[in-house]
């Protein structure tokens, strides 16, 4: 295939050559190839100023990020073969790394995918779709997964809010087979039925899959505290693991009743009790209220979802990290987590010193959480790596 060229301005290559993949509106020599002479998600030849081929990628005139470097080697273009190529690589990671087929089989720029996410469910998979270019390939996308692992079923979750930055409508549906409403899965020795075209995102968060563990190792004989629950990943976990009480706040029903029902699957539905209401809420309610925790668990939305938001979302995260010390026991440990990749980990850890401070407390951080490894991280894409969590103790000062 020939490849219609797009140039870039004089030295900005120079990022590409260090092993990034994304190229900007700005940086292209719009006088020698316009970006108005391009299709949304068109494959492109990818050249510096002096017209050396770089590499293949796909391109988008209506996007800041325009083009999407996808192979060094020109002669591989993004098509089914090198689809069906780099998910047999990326299934080759995630087999040696978990024993049944539950995880993130895609991820992205991280997988030499950039624009396509998958989430595996046994037989069943649900697929987002964030970028022109991949959606231009949904025939290609399926025909790829039928090839490697042979799903019965498949479902477009491309409903984020991000593809309204490439003008992609915003749709849920199945693109092959039956999709189920709900699907199970087994998560560090405990079950969840998981809803698919109605949860959150893609339906599972399994980034949180390594701190998930991790929080059962501090919860064991204690009380805990989930908050934003969702389907009591943690929670549900903590209960299974062996702490004594555990109480879930979401404020959605339909989530509420999703945790009691995964408590139930595995036989702690005595243990946990569910409150529905906004967090904040829910823990100025506890503190009036005097009630306390052994183990407090934070795991809100990204509050920072673009840079434009940071003061804000900063705001918020201080404030929900101090309303959880004030119901902690008094050796009591707080698990704070940050999905927000605008949040920098020193920010968050910071934030968390000077509310222990300001408490009068004393804060040891005992362990550092990050993105399970199903969601690798891209060395030179600092936006691959956006999950922290900190598991703090918290004592009298």
């Amino acid at each position: 295939m020939t490849l219609a060229p797009i140039r870039l301005n004089k030295n900005e290559d120079r990022r590409l050559r260090a092993g990034h993949v994304w190229i900007f509106s700005n940086e292209i020599d719009v006088a020698r190839t316009p970006l108005s002479g391009f299709e949304a998600g068109q494959p492109v030849a990818i050249e510096d100023s002096s017209g050396h081929v770089l590499g293949s990628g796909y391109v988008n005139p209506h996007a800041l990020i325009c083009a999407r470097l996808v192979s060094r080697d020109p002669q591989y273009v993004l098509d089914q073969s090198l689809i069906t190529h780099r998910l047999n690589v990326a299934l080759s990671l995630r087999e040696r790394l978990f024993a049944a087929p539950y995880y993130r089989l895609a991820f992205g720029d991280s997988d030499g995918l950039p624009g396509l996410v998958v989430d595996r469910y046994g037989e069943v998979c649900v697929v987002q779709i964030t970028t022109a270019g991949m959606e231009r390939l949904k025939n290609e996308i399926v025909a790829a997964l039928e090839k490697v692992i042979r799903p019965r079923a498949i479902l477009w979750r491309n409903d984020a809010s991000v593809r309204a930055l490439e003008e992609l409508p915003s749709y849920v549906e199945p693109a092959l087979g039956e999709v189920p409403e709900t699907i199970r899965l087994e998560e560090n020795g405990t079950l969840f039925d998981v809803p698919l075209a109605g949860g959150q995102k893609t339906g599972w968060f399994y980034d949180q899959r390594m701190n998930h563990a991790r929080a059962q190792a501090y919860a064991r004989g204690l009380r805990v505290l989930d908050v934003f629950s969702y389907l009591g990943g943690f929670g549900v976990q903590a209960a299974h693991a062996g702490a004594e009480a555990v109480v879930c706040i979401d404020s959605s029903q339909k989530a509420a009743d999703h945790i009691r029902a995964n408590a139930e699957l595995n036989g702690v539905g005595a243990k946990v009790s569910v409150v529905v209401d906004d967090a904040f809420e829910a823990l100025r309610r506890l503190r009036t209220e005097r009630e306390r925790f052994d183990v407090v668990i934070l795991d809100p939305p990204a509050f920072v979802k673009r840079k434009k938001d940071v003061k804000e979302g900063t705001e918020a995260y201080r404030r929900i990290n101090q309303m959880a010390m004030q119901v902690l026991a008094k050796d009591g440990l707080l698990i704070s987590c940050s999905c927000s990749y605008h949040l920098e980990r020193e920010v968050l850890r910071d934030l968390l010193l000077k509310n222990s401070r300001h408490l009068d407390r004393f804060m040891a951080l005992i362990e550092e959480g990050h993105q399970a490894p199903d969601h690798p991280v891209h060395p030179a894409i600092a936006e691959t790596a956006y999950l922290k969590a900190f598991f703090a103790r918290v004592l009298p000062s």
